[in-house]
């Protein structure tokens, strides 16, 4: 089963999509299986990490510009070079497993989308596949 989630960005920031995840596992029915996130964009992306402290996303969101700077060298015409850097180390999606029903993530753990470029309007999607016995 495929579900299609919408998002409205800020410039960059890490939205917590868990959420959307948890609810498509709960429509599919699915009870153990394969919970595949994908981000269709080359200035956002797709992660897992911490949710207990807002520190860790402020930090890495630091520590992305201090990695890929926006430099004066950079030659593409939309001037959002950094952004699609960014976008390649986070990468395009995860895969989480599902069992008995639930997202086996770890408990401080969550999945974010990732967006390095924003504001802008954005689609990630959800692909439930059940395990075959």
């Amino acid at each position: 089963m495929l579900y299609e989630f919408k998002l409205s960005t800020e410039r960059q920031n890490f939205y917590n999509v868990t959420k959307c995840l948890n609810q498509s596992v709960q429509k599919s029915g699915v009870r153990d299986g394969l919970c595949v996130v994908y981000c269709p964009h080359t200035t956002a992306g797709i992660t897992i990490n911490e949710n207990a402290d807002p520190d860790v996303v402020r930090d890495m969101l630091l520590g992305l510009d201090k990695a890929y700077p926006d430099r004066a060298e950079f030659r593409h015409s939309e001037g959002n070079s950094a952004a699609h850097l960014k976008a390649s180390a986070v990468g395009s999606g995860v895969n989480v497993i599902v069992t008995e029903g639930r997202l086996l993530l770890g408990t401080w753990q969550s999945v974010y989308f990732c967006e390095f470029d924003g504001p802008r309007n954005r689609t990630f999607y959800v692909k439930i596949m059940h395990e075959r016995k």
